[in-house]
């Protein structure tokens, strides 16, 4: 089915110029509630069209390496607002925005129209808490903050993911710590800046001897004191159990019965099925309706766009090439009537729903390996002064520096290794709960720290410093080795704390610039060497990132 695109045109117009205010979305004991009072459902759909996706060994759910920031393009907002609206959604999640680029229309529009949106903090590859060798830098920091803070203004942001699929097995669940710690950190933020948002999670779908664990974990209070500073807001499960014929016991009856107990508002933050042949979607049937409302709050359907995955191809609607026009499959139809007939049921009222309890977390064993020590606040200006500090720079003879961070971090710690040393100080270990001083700096930080390291062993050879020509002495670094250990201790002292975190400098102030229009060649689409990954803070690509568009 194709609409007429003047009508189409017409009638956003329409929406765009309305001055009805969305209502704010906020929780109460485990649920989620309009400012009237009426328990909220998401009626979601991804909305984000798929980056480039690289076929490898090392990628197994076809992650996406480049990204397209769905809402900073207007007039594709404005050309899909309709058909949103005749699906009967509320909430739009998005995968990964550029911060530096202007979101106010698609946001306005979205916001008029009564659409809530979940916002993704993590960006593919670099920007993500690495599932393999997991960390909490100053750079992700950074970048998670400088993104809420270019949607801080908007009314309708119901949620900041701090993570999606971060952990997909039990032999990885020591990187909860950090998604944790991210959670921590974020939330402290948002409180700062008087931001009523909530903070999220998406988890894979998994084994109840881990994912149940997990979700407790991200929910719960290491202190013991019912307090929500380090947990979640909003768990959501990516669940794909429900893939054509099939009925609440079948399907969903184990899902809802093991989460029975869970304590913080919970929904699916995907559901689907592969697009051939076309799904009835009726999960949705289930998931709204009495069965499944006293733990879940609704869910996001995957997807709008078109989207291949080791899966599957999902997707709802396809765009023409030239950006115009939206064709609607069958799977549109039928989610559409799914949606519009869906009528879950208003109970508990808000003030039976109480507040929201924070129970001690799970013991640590073989299938839950999270300590609940949690990594510190990144500290960039503690980052910055041993930086400037350190007697042997890092500075690569290549622009492209995060291709061999990894490798040079390696060979210098086999070196300090060799010479009986170690780079305990930039390790972090989410199981034992020990972080190394430098662990919360930018790898090219740390990357500093082991050279320096090394030429101290050398007897401050300057030859010890070269790493192939990619380190330079500091020329203004303390004189001696005692001296640059002592300056580095002096600006490592704040470096293992808990703090607020603040908008970097140079961060974005939420007024970032760009057409709010923008063409399809200029919407947010960002390869490796755009935005944070052009910037001196970046990741080290050690294992595959965690993140963007990951299915079971």
């Amino acid at each position: 089915m194709r609409l007429r695109i003047a009508a189409a045109l017409t009638f956003a117009g329409a929406v765009l110029s309305g001055v009805q205010a969305i209502q704010t979305v906020s929780r109460a004991g485990r649920y989620l509630y309009t400012a009237d009072g009426t328990r909220f459902y998401i009626k979601g759909v991804a909305y984000q069209e798929q980056g480039q996706v690289i076929a490898d060994s090392n990628n197994p759910f076809l992650e996406p390496s480049t990204y397209i920031d769905p809402l900073s393009n207007g007039t594709a907002c404005q050309r899909d607002l309709p058909y949103l609206q005749q699906l009967g959604v509320n909430t739009i999640r998005a995968y990964s925005v550029n911060s530096a680029l202007n979101h106010d229309t698609c946001m306005q529009l979205f916001s008029n129209a009564g659409i809530h949106t979940i916002i993704d903090l993590s960006l593919p590859v670099n920007g993500s808490i690495d599932r393999n060798s997991p960390s909490w830098t100053t750079a992700l920091l950074d970048e998670y903050i400088e993104t809420i803070q270019a949607f801080s203004k908007y009314d309708n942001v119901l949620a900041f993911n701090v993570g999606n699929e971060v952990v997909i097995a039990a032999n990885g669940t020591a990187a909860a710590a950090f998604v944790k710690a991210a959670a921590r950190d974020i939330k402290a933020y948002l409180t700062s800046i008087k931001s009523s948002a909530l903070v999220g999670y998406a988890a894979i779908d998994g084994d109840p001897s881990w994912i149940l664990p997990l979700a407790e974990y991200l929910s719960c209070d290491p202190s013991g004191a019912n307090s929500g500073t380090t947990a979640i807001d909003l768990y959501g499960l990516n669940d794909y159990e429900w893939c054509g014929t099939s009925t609440f016991q079948a399907s969903y009856a184990g899902t809802e019965a093991l989460y029975s107990a869970y304590n913080v508002p919970a929904y699916f933050s995907e559901f689907g099925c592969p697009t051939n042949p076309p799904t009835d979607w009726s999960e949705v049937g289930a998931l709204l309706s009495s069965n499944m409302s006293p733990v879940w709050s609704g869910g996001i359907a995957f997807s709008y766009f078109p989207v291949t995955s080791a899966a599957g191809d999902y997707g709802i609607v396809s765009i023409s090439p030239d950006g115009s026009t939206v064709t609607v499959n069958q799977n549109f139809n039928n989610l559409q009537t799914q949606y519009t007939t869906a009528s879950p049921p208003n109970s508990p009222s808000k003030s039976a729903a109480g507040s929201t309890k924070y129970p001690a977390c799970p013991q640590q064993n073989s299938t839950m390996l999270a300590s609940t020590t949690l990594p510190p606040t990144p500290n960039l200006a503690a980052c910055t002064c041993l930086e400037n500090n350190l007697s042997c720079q890092f500075t690569p003879t290549t622009s492209n520096y995060s291709a061999i961070v990894g490798s040079l971090l390696d060979y210098g710690c086999s070196l300090l290794g060799q010479a009986g040393g170690n780079c305990n100080s930039i390790a972090a270990n989410g199981t034992t709960g020990v972080y190394g001083t430098v662990s919360a700096c930018d790898p090219t930080v740390m990357l500093s720290w082991v050279m320096s390291q090394y030429y101290f062993d050398n007897n401050n050879n300057a030859q010890a410093c070269s790493f192939g020509g990619n380190g330079t002495v500091n020329t203004h670094a303390p004189t001696g080795t005692n001296a640059a250990n002592a300056a580095a201790s002096s600006c490592l002292a704040s470096a293992t704390s808990t703090s607020v975190p603040t908008l970097p400098a140079g961060g974005s102030t939420g007024s970032s610039g760009g057409g709010s229009s923008a063409s399809p060649s200029t919407n947010g689409a960002a390869a490796l060497d755009t935005h944070t990954f052009a910037r001196v803070f970046m990741l080290v690509v050690i294992g595959v990132a965690s993140g963007m568009w990951t299915l079971a």
